[in-house]
């Protein structure tokens, strides 16, 4: 499967994190995002700060890729989040160097609570286990069934600095732990046997055709 970012947009996703009513971004809507402010673009997932461990961030980095604090980078980055129609979002997804990730938003998963994460650390996870589907904005139409812990406890600092501690249960410490893995370097797609994984691309690149073929007979 190309390793192109498709232009996959959405209205919003429902409660297990799946896309309502997709389609392939039109001419106009692309356009629309070029001229946005601070506009952040997904890159591929094969680019090496995708696949790569992130150090620490300090708030010196911001100035850099002109971001004047924290919160100015939560905000950019919730906007881009959902505008992809995600639940979460990384940084180095979207080609910055920072360990941080936004999650949550969605009405319908803890009253739309909206977190951010600096520096994020998991401290402890319960031994019991449970079977998700997951998605990622990086992969379109590419959804697994993956074990994960249903509990975790996680540290973070917040968009103000401070430090907070997290006890993570259901779809919130699935979504973090899958945007952790981001800051190790490491995608969802390594947690998937070649057999399943294979499956699943087979299925995202009927859909994206499917897409595409409805598309073009719109116009």
């Amino acid at each position: 499967m190309s390793n192109e970012i498709k232009e996959v947009v959405w209205d919003k996703v429902d409660e297990n994190g799946n896309p309502v009513n997709p389609r392939l971004a039109t001419k106009e809507e692309i356009e629309k995002k070029k001229t946005e402010k601070k506009s952040l673009k997904l890159i591929s997932p094969s680019d090496p700060r995708v696949l790569s461990a992130i150090a620490p961030f300090n708030d010196s980095m911001l100035k850099e890729h002109n971001f004047k604090d924290r919160q100015e980078l939560s905000d950019v980055m919730f906007e881009t989040m959902f505008r992809y129609g995600g639940l979460g979002l990384s940084a180095n997804q979207v080609g910055l160097p920072f360990n941080m990730f936004v999650f949550g938003g969605h009405p319908e998963i803890e009253k739309g609570v909206k977190i951010t994460c600096f520096n994020p650390m998991i401290i402890s996870a319960e031994e019991e286990t449970v079977v998700m589907k997951e998605g990622c904005l990086s992969f379109p139409f590419l959804f697994l069934s993956l074990t994960r812990p249903r509990k975790i406890v996680a540290k973070y600092e917040d968009e103000k600095g401070e430090l907070k501690e997290a006890h993570l249960d259901g779809m919130m410490s699935r979504i973090f732990q899958h945007e952790y893995d981001h800051m190790l370097g490491r995608i969802f797609t390594e947690r998937a046997s070649k057999l399943k994984l294979d499956m699943a691309y087979k299925k995202a690149e009927k859909e994206i055709s499917r897409l595409e073929r409805r598309r073009m007979l719109n116009g």
